[in-house]
């Protein structure tokens, strides 16, 4: 592209001080060049006019970020051109202009031959730096293939996704995560496990949002991570296989189908997987004070996880005119998920060892969920007028029976306990939404509704045997049934302008939430409080309204160098688990217990970005400042109870802390020094400051921490690729944890065959097996020293075929670069 663009740029140059020299004032030519499918923009499209009277007259220019162009020329008659990379070329002839003229929206189609031809493969992420997120385009990085979301998630700058599979947005786990702008069933519903279990091959772009518009949800602290799945499309019937094996035994299989005629598109994704992840962990735990008969208790741990799961998304969109559409979709999701814990634990008196004991958690879970979205669309023309509706209705239902057994090994193996716990969870999420956007020249107005309402019921049990009737009996002070409703009412609105180099993006919205929780159980809040230690109220309502302006602001000082400012305020709502004033233990001397006073965390969050492109460099950057109120804490704290055999039980609890800041800066670079090379790294710094106490105990902090990563790109002779990356995030501290630094790093290696019709890929996950979590706690009453393992280093052998369907194509970056030198950086 830049090979049109440096000549076109000479030339307006030229042949504007050519027409400077003729008599009449200038005139200006405006309009806005948009994707015929989506109705999206096309960044850095070429505009070309041609003076019919003197050919050699030409002048032109380049749409910016939103699409439009403006062009200063003198009265006259023109050839008008259109181009951009892999669209079809759109041009008038003869087109006599006598005043200043806007032409409106220029709608230009994407020429599916040219897709076929073009040399530059898409295996590569791109950045977007739009208004108020940045769009990394996912490619084919060869070191998630046959992975999960979770793992394509890892390599985009600004995320990490640690031992354990949770998400954090600049260090700040308070993150949203949305499929395709909506809260889903896909999702989790705020359980980051389900994203372990869908085909990173199914992304198409992950939207990094951390100054929200008005549009989006309120919901999250840390700011949105959008994840938008494919959608093909091209013509014609079309998709792909891809199949995946690899060491520890894991195995998945994804087929992606699609039919598209003029009247209609049909999607289908369907998957399996079978994984056997192994994990361990090392816990050395030392006891300050006379509550517990031991000082010491070592525990070597080793988790042995055999999950099989499927997947199926299926849908239909159908035009009902050219302007308007309605989709419908259904997903489906099940899951067999068995989980085998076994530690061994070594009791130390007095620096000797006492007794040593072996326990067994069996743990079986049964997942089934699944999803109904409807979405109407009406464009009521082509320059961005339109009302969108959606409807959204979410199931799930998970049933979790844990099986736990004690016995001693030394001095004696007698039967120390044993215990059933019997979890179902369900729940059930409403959406409904309505969209109107309408443009004003360069200007656009939106506003909006959206509202979701969700009931989760969670069922817990605890059964525990009677040594001397050899019989379980339920623990009915610990067996509830509890109901949690949340329900969000929001109205939006908001202004985009552009004046000039500068684009404003100015909005408020208006969010009403209420949270009610009831419990049910055989005790009451009398018999709880004796439990726990403390008064608690059994069944709760609150109500919020608050309003959440946003400010975001883009000044271009040239088409490759531009500054933002975004501003937000955001909530962070305590989910359902949070709030069950009812203790569950996953192990006998480990509780946690959820906190019904717990409220909802307000933010205020600053952004100031500078993105520059050099013609194969681009450097992206940030800093950052939020302050948080109410902010969440999970601490630990002894209960004052023992076990049966005389050890301490710890309680887990989360509290609202008085404030949370945090400061940061972050760095990006995409850089190919030729066509065969490309590298780009990150890094992000922060510091965080919080305060606040509970029980008379100070949890207040202060840490720096920071993390980054690096990814090298080698395209080699017979259509061979190589990549690496690496990640390492330094140590970090709360009030009561400091956990060491961890490095990872991932390699790959990848060959087309089957005349470019599939691929074959080999790629090792965590190469020196070095991803462990290594912790250090520290309470006036214990401290535990800890490594911890989720997963073991995997290797995995992938094949994906695609029939009817090219290997993924750019169609051009923000730049203008994405013709045959590949300029554009990857990930």
């Amino acid at each position: 592209m830049h090979r049109i663009i440096i000549p076109l740029l000479l030339l307006a140059f030229s042949t504007n001080q050519g027409l400077a020299q003729r008599n009449g004032e200038p005139i200006t030519i405006a309009g806005k060049v948009v994707d015929s499918e989506s109705g999206q923009p096309l960044e850095y499209a070429t505009f070309v006019l041609q003076n019919t009277e003197d050919t050699g007259n030409v002048t032109g220019g380049i749409t910016d970020t939103a699409g439009n162009f403006e062009i200063e020329a003198r009265p006259g008659t023109y050839n008008i051109s259109v181009e951009y990379i892999s669209y079809k070329t759109y041009s008038l002839k003869n087109q006599t202009y006598d005043s200043s003229i806007n032409l409106g929206a220029i709608v230009l189609a994407p020429d599916v031959a040219q897709l076929a031809e073009v040399e530059v493969v898409g295996e590569k992420t791109t950045v977007e730096v739009r208004l108020d997120k940045k769009v990394y385009n996912i490619g084919s990085d060869i070191t998630t293939s046959g992975g999960n979301v979770s793992d394509a998630l890892s390599n985009i700058p600004s995320v990490d996704v640690d031992v354990e599979g949770a998400i954090s947005l600049r260090g700040n786990d308070n993150v949203r995560i949305l499929i395709n702008g909506k809260p889903s069933a896909l999702a989790g519903f705020g359980s980051t496990d389900i994203l372990q279990q869908l085909p990173a091959d199914a992304i198409e772009k992950v939207e990094v949002i951390t100054s929200p518009s008005a549009r989006y949800d309120a919901e999250g602290t840390a700011g949105i991570l959008n994840i938008v799945l494919k959608k093909e499309k091209t013509l014609g019937i079309n998709g792909s296989i891809n199949t995946t094996i690899g060491i520890p035994f894991n195995a998945r299989a994804t087929t992606n189908f699609n039919i598209r005629t003029e009247k209609f598109n049909i999607f289908n994704t369907l998957g399996y997987f079978h994984r056997e992840s192994p994990g361990n962990g090392i816990f050395d735990n030392r006891y300050l004070t006379d509550a517990s008969d031991y000082d010491r208790i070592l525990e070597d741990r080793d988790i042995n996880r055999n999950d099989d799961g499927i997947s199926v998304n299926i849908g239909m969109e159908y035009f009902l005119t050219e302007s308007s559409s309605v989709t419908g979709s259904f997903f489906y999701r099940w899951s067999d998920e068995n989980d085998l814990t076994e530690n061994d634990n070594l009791r130390y008196i007095d620096n000797e060892l006492d007794s040593s004991t072996f326990r067994s958690e069996d743990q079986q879970e049964d997942d089934n969920s699944y999803q109904f979205s409807l979405n109407y669309t009406n464009k009521f023309n082509d320059e961005g007028h339109q009302l969108t509706a959606d409807f959204q209705y979410s199931y799930d239902d998970e049933n979790v029976l844990t099986e736990i057994e004690e016995t001693n090994v030394i001095p004696n193996t007698n039967l120390l306990a044993s215990e059933n716990i019997y979890e179902i969870e369900t729940q059930d999420d409403i959406l409904a939404q309505i969209d109107y956007v309408l443009p004003m020249g360069e200007a656009q107005f939106e506003a909006g509704y959206r509202g979701t309402f969700e009931k989760e019921i969670s069922d817990y049990q605890l059964d525990t045997i009677n040594q001397g009737s050899g019989q379980f009996e339920t623990n009915q002070d610990l067996t509830n049934i509890f109901t949690y409703h949340e329900n969000v009412n929001a109205l939006y609105t908001q202004y985009g302008n552009k004046y000039g180099k500068l684009s404003v993006l100015l909005g408020l919205r208006l969010e009403n939430t209420e949270l009610r929780g009831s419990v049910d159980s055989s005790i009451d809040s009398e018999g709880l409080q004796e439990i726990v230690g403390e008064d608690v109220d059994l069944n709760f309502d609150k109500n919020y309204l608050g309003l959440f302006p946003t400010l975001n602001l883009i000044y271009e000082f040239s088409e490759t160098e531009n500054i933002s400012l975004g501003y937000n305020r955001r909530i962070n709502r305590p989910r359902g688990w949070f709030i069950n004033p009812f203790p569950s233990r996953s192990s006998r001397t480990n509780v946690f217990q959820g906190n019904p006073d717990l409220d909802p965390a307000f933010a205020n969050a600053f952004d100031l970005g500078y993105l520059k492109r050099w013609n194969k460099l681009t450097l992206t950057s940030s800093v950052y400042y939020q302050k948080e109120t109410n902010s969440f804490a999970r601490i630990q704290e002894e209960t004052g109870l023992v076990t049966s055999d005389g050890i301490q039980i710890i309680r887990s609890l989360p509290i609202n802390l008085s404030t949370n800041e945090r400061i940061g800066a972050e760095a990006g670079v995409m850089y190919s020094p030729f066509r065969w090379w490309r590298i780009n790294g990150s890094i992000n710094f922060f510091t965080f400051n919080t305060d606040g106490e509970f029980n008379g105990v100070n949890y207040g902090t202060e840490s720096t921490s920071w993390f980054a990563r690096f990814s090298s790109k080698f395209t080699l002779p017979g259509k061979i690729d190589l990549q690496t990356n690496s990640f390492y995030r330094g140590p970090r501290q709360n009030a009561q944890t400091e956990d060491k630094g961890i490095f990872s790093m991932n390699l790959a290696m990848s060959k087309d065959v089957f005349n470019d019709n599939a691929t074959i890929s080999l790629n090792v996950s965590d190469v020196f097996n070095s991803r462990k979590r290594q912790s250090f706690t520290e309470t006036s009453t214990f401290t535990s020293d800890s490594e911890f393992q989720w997963r073991e280093r995997q290797i995995n052998l992938s094949l994906i075929y695609r029939f009817n369907q090219p290997k993924e194509r750019q169609r051009g970056g923000r730049d203008g670069q994405n013709n045959n030198d590949d300029d554009e950086g990857q990930f």
